[in-house]
């Protein structure tokens, strides 16, 4: 029993919390902001559960749909389902039963947040199948990841304004940034098995398309940061992730794969501080 357990867990990709960090940070970006530095407990708690689970849904989902791809690819070979040590089957039911959790969780919130949490539901879904039609599948898991924003704003303050919109956008465009430095490490597998990612479209421009992006974060992030008149702690977060932007792509330079995966992982960081500053801002900026 433990030994199965284990499998689910390793499928859910618990021991490895990168993308619940990813998918956290903007979400808790945007309650704090909804809640002017206070959020609601309950509603923060909901999110903080509902991240987790739907992290681990998203994981799981993916497996399913990649079982015929994961088994070429050297960095997903040894994944639960690709390895055979869980079935199709048990996939698809644990996936139904963490967004059954998931959408339990979300009934404890306003109607607008569970009519949103559907489509939230649909893009986890979805999302793996994409790389098979576009080599734009990192747009579309910025979507679905961003789309915790609108429904943090919609929970907190019970509609979604014009901030909410600015910051999902700003989520999309991180995440086509560090989900193409991920891509970056699988690339060379990928054009041979054919799989379609922005890292393969990119080519030789990556490097400069990544640094168009994050600089273009940033620049959203400070103009936010004016329109809800966050100040200096907001401004030295900001400069501080500016660091972390300059060091990924330092790591990224050469191309080389375990560097580009510590880039990615590194991004964990940048959200991070954004989110430090957001909080002391609140809190102690006056």
């Amino acid at each position: 029993m433990m030994a199965r357990l284990y499998q689910y867990i390793l499928l859910m990709r618990l021991h490895r919390p990168i993308g619940i960090f990813l998918l956290l940070w903007p979400t808790l970006w945007a309650l704090w902001i909804a809640g002017n530095g206070y959020p609601d407990v309950l509603v923060t708690t909901v999110f903080i559960l509902g991240v987790i689970i739907m992290r681990s849904a998203g994981c799981v989902i993916n497996d399913y749909a990649d079982r015929d791809i994961d088994p070429l690819v050297s960095r997903t070979c040894e994944r639960p389902l690709a390895a055979g040590r869980v079935s199709e089957r048990e996939t698809l039911i644990l996936f139904i039963i963490l967004c059954l959790f998931a959408f339990g969780l979300v009934l404890l919130l306003n109607i607008l947040t569970i009519m949103l949490s559907v489509v939230g539901v649909l893009l986890a879904a979805t999302y793996p199948f994409i790389k098979r039609y576009t080599h734009w599948p990192q747009v579309y898991l910025g979507v679905a990841f961003g789309w915790a924003i609108p429904m943090a704003y919609a929970a907190q303050t019970g509609y979604i304004d014009t901030v909410a919109w600015g910051l999902f956008i700003i989520n999309i465009l991180w995440t086509v940034a560090y989900d193409t430095m991920y891509a970056m490490v699988d690339r060379d597998e990928d054009l041979v098995i054919g799989v379609k990612s922005t890292a393969v479209l990119f080519g030789n421009a990556d490097k400069k398309i990544i640094m168009g992006l994050q600089i273009t974060v940033l620049i959203l992030l400070f103009v936010i940061g004016k329109v809800i008149s966050l100040g200096h702690f907001y401004q030295l977060s900001i400069l501080f992730a500016t660091c972390l932007v300059i060091y990924q792509q330092w790591l990224i330079k050469d191309r080389v794969p375990k560097r580009c995966f510590q880039a990615f992982l590194n991004n964990h960081w940048f959200g991070a501080t954004i989110f430090v500053g957001i909080v002391t801002d609140y809190y102690w900026g006056g």
